[in-house]
């Protein structure tokens, strides 16, 4: 799994960072798993958590010991935490873009229930892998990997928002709060050739659920008696989702309506008009004048057999 190291402004709205500090609150016993250089743990330090980090680069793990409580130097795919830490120690169990590196997420998410306390909770941060602009490059044929974003050359789990709940529920977790961040999809580091897309698959894409969501940041807790209401919550925000989608997609169909109404009452006008100058036309003095020669002229035109005396 690489190494990130970046700035966290908890104050940013539309972030998977600020999200993950929101949600894990202040004054916790922080677990913070993939702890990279502690640059997230330094945040919730400062909101008053004492943060216990795991990270499996050691020159990482180092650096994040400077700002953190405690440093575990493990490899995620390897070790069973409950090993290292007491069952029930911690408040709140942090994955910031972590699940998405491993290959058994959900062996890591069970052996992390065992860690939280009563009433604790896990804190998950994932991209979205059905976002617009991975769906414009599969259509142009097109899986190309990164270094960062949707398509990180680590990445080797992938999730969509079904998944992801899916996997949370196989752990024993309910999600009581899903928060996206969001991004066009024609504005991530994924490249889409706009010349070469399908007439009107770019509108399509966009309407999709999801297609403008970057990552999914959520709060999961424990799938007990209490968990049936985070359950109903879950139900409740899909419900909406697909509400939005049809909302959406009715948007649609009434526009083109509206277009092709207003384009039939422009024809309308125009043929009015033009009837309106053909009348006008005929109603001058040089097309009266011409009335006489012309009927001459459609009789001449007439055939033979048609002409009296024939």
């Amino acid at each position: 799994m690489p190494t990130y190291d970046t700035v966290v402004d908890e104050a940013l709205e539309d972030n998977s960072h600020a999200y993950l500090v929101r949600l894990v609150g202040p004054g916790k016993r922080v677990l913070d798993v993939g702890c990279a250089t502690g640059y997230l743990g330094e945040v919730l330090k400062r909101r008053g958590c004492e943060v216990v980090g795991v990270e499996i680069d050691p020159a990482a793990a180092a650096q994040a010991a400077e700002v953190l409580d405690e440093v575990l130097v493990a490899d995620l795919e390897q070790v069973d935490l409950l090993d290292s830490f007491e069952r029930g120690s911690f408040d709140v169990v942090v994955f910031g873009d972590v699940l998405e590196h491993l290959r058994d997420p959900l062996r890591l998410l069970r052996t992390c229930v065992g860690l939280l306390r009563p009433g604790g909770s896990v804190v998950v941060s994932v991209p979205n892998v059905a976002h617009g602009a991975v769906r414009l490059a599969l259509l142009q044929g097109r899986w190309t990997y990164q270094d960062r974003g949707l398509l990180d050359r680590t990445h080797v789990t992938f999730f969509t928002r079904v998944s992801l709940l899916r996997l949370m529920s196989d752990a024993g977790l309910a999600v009581v709060d899903l928060w996206p961040t969001h991004a066009d999809a024609l504005a991530t580091e994924v490249a889409v050739d706009t010349s070469a897309l399908p007439e009107g698959s770019l509108e399509w894409v966009r309407r999709q659920p999801d297609a403008d969501v970057y990552q999914f940041v959520l709060r999961a807790v424990l799938d007990d008696r209490d968990g049936a209401v985070a359950r109903l919550h879950a139900q409740v925000e899909a419900l909406v989702l697909e509400r939005d989608s049809a909302r959406a997609e009715a948007g649609t169909v009434r526009a083109h309506l509206d277009d092709v109404e207003r384009s039939g009452a422009e024809a309308k006008v125009r043929a009015e008009r033009a009837e309106a100058e053909v009348e006008a036309l005929y109603a001058t003095r040089a097309m009266r004048a011409l009335r006489a020669p012309r009927q001459v002229y459609a009789r001449l035109r007439r055939p033979s057999r048609d002409r009296p005396g024939r």
